[in-house]
């Protein structure tokens, strides 16, 4: 009996010691899978708005990585120095030793309330969320042009026609006594010719080729010049779906001319550093089509470092070298010497979006021109769109510097003439 007891016991400690790691292995699979997306999202919006010119989550930059930050540091500490860490610095050594990390000053955030705090840390410990891909087994896009079917009906009409009229003038020969021709390849010599002593059929024939020759020839000349599709290879595989549609970077801050110049102008690489001196690689799922071939992150990466390069940037030693080097980009739109085009005039006051010339820019992995640019294209756009220029802000501040500038109430052609109406009438 003793020995049962002591087997009894011994059962019920084993099964309690099995449950108690199985009730801790719950706990931390819960903790793992189960992510506050809410304070994963505030803390994420802070971090990359105040945190991002110097920190990264897995690497240094000009600060220490914080991934996991928590672990290392207690809470109260970490927000006593992002708070104001020079203060917290008067009265911990850990905040001195912490300071001399950088040679940079970390910028106070006493701003903060306790909660932004938190989910700012909240999200160093949990990092970015992970997307979720959905897979659309057999899922296509086709696309389809509209037929020339107009032209294809007329050849098939004048096709039916002959053929009619033709055994017309069999059937004719036959009824005045002509043999009838046996076999199919008789008939079609009779056909032939039939076709052949009958002159309406013959100036019927050639008015088709005419028509047909007119048709492909004009057809051919009107596509001369007419670029749209063109899509030249770029020296760096930039994204515009990446940036404009993924990261949702408006248009005019690369292209910032667009709104008061002639031209949209090539963004300088001085622009691309303004976030790739902190943005030194892409997303592990990140994907771009490019020249047939898909890259990845190592690829893209790589393209990244070719604006360190032509910028001149060092990305571990984080300062320029002073060794630029230009990107020569290939120009995609490209309208003909004698045409006269006026971004400001379109953007500014038409107050047209770039998509409307340029298409969906932001699914775009390679630039195309989307729009044949021609001027038929351009004469029904200016027909269906309609501008009030007597109402726009933008013509009426000019008019009024301009009378303020002529000490005028109001400014007439015949005061200014030529001299500066030309500059936005022509």
């Amino acid at each position: 009996m003793r020995s049962v007891a002591l087997h009894s016991k011994l059962t019920r400690v084993l099964l309690k010691s099995f449950s108690v790691i199985l009730f801790f292995a719950f706990s931390l699979s819960s903790y793992s899978q189960d992510v506050d997306e809410a304070r994963q999202k505030e803390g994420r919006k802070l971090f990359k708005s105040l945190c991002a010119s110097c920190h990264k989550l897995d690497k240094k930059l000009v600060g220490p990585a914080l991934a996991g930050v928590e672990s290392r540091r207690e809470n109260d500490w970490l927000k006593a120095w992002i708070k104001d860490n020079a203060e917290f610095q008067k009265v911990d050594s850990d905040a001195v030793e912490a300071a001399e990390f950088s040679p940079t000053a970390m910028t106070a955030f006493p701003q903060l309330s306790e909660k932004q705090v938190d989910d700012i840390l909240y999200y160093t410990t949990v990092g970015d969320p992970k997307k979720k891909t959905e897979a659309v087994a057999g899922e296509s896009v086709q696309k389809s042009d509209a037929p020339g079917w107009l032209i294809y009906i007329l050849a098939l009409a004048i096709i039916v026609a002959f053929l009619i009229i033709a055994g017309l003038l069999k059937t004719i020969s036959e009824l005045k006594g002509a043999p009838k021709s046996k076999g199919a390849l008789a008939s079609l010599g009779d056909v032939w010719e039939g076709y052949k002593q009958n002159t309406f059929l013959k100036v019927l024939t050639t008015i088709f080729l005419l028509l047909m020759g007119a048709y492909f020839t004009f057809g051919t000349l009107f596509k001369v010049g007419v670029d749209e599709g063109y899509s030249p290879l770029q020296p760096i595989a930039f994204s515009h779906k990446v940036h404009a549609g993924d990261n949702q970077i408006d248009c005019q801050y690369c292209h910032s001319s667009a709104k008061h110049s002639k031209t949209s102008g090539i963004p300088s690489v001085n622009v691309c550093m303004n976030c790739h001196k902190n943005i030194s690689e892409v997303a592990d799922d990140t994907k771009v089509e490019w020249d047939g071939i898909t890259y990845g992150k190592p690829e893209l990466d790589k393209e990244i470092a070719k604006i360190y390069e032509a910028a001149g940037w060092d990305a571990d030693g984080l300062e320029y070298t002073g060794n630029t080097k230009p990107v020569k980009w290939i120009r995609v739109h490209n309208l003909p010497d004698f045409a006269y085009f006026n971004h400001s005039q379109h953007v500014t006051v038409g107050g047209l979006k770039c998509q409307k010339c340029h298409g969906p820019v932001e699914e775009m992995d390679e630039m195309r021109q989307y729009s044949p640019l021609t001027m038929g294209w351009c004469i029904d756009c200016h027909k269906e769109t309609k501008v009030d220029l007597k109402g726009n802000e933008y013509y009426s501040k000019i008019h009024t510097e301009l009378a303020k500038k002529y000490n005028v109430d109001k400014v007439t052609i015949a005061q200014l003439g030529g001299k500066e109406c030309g500059k936005c009438h022509y």
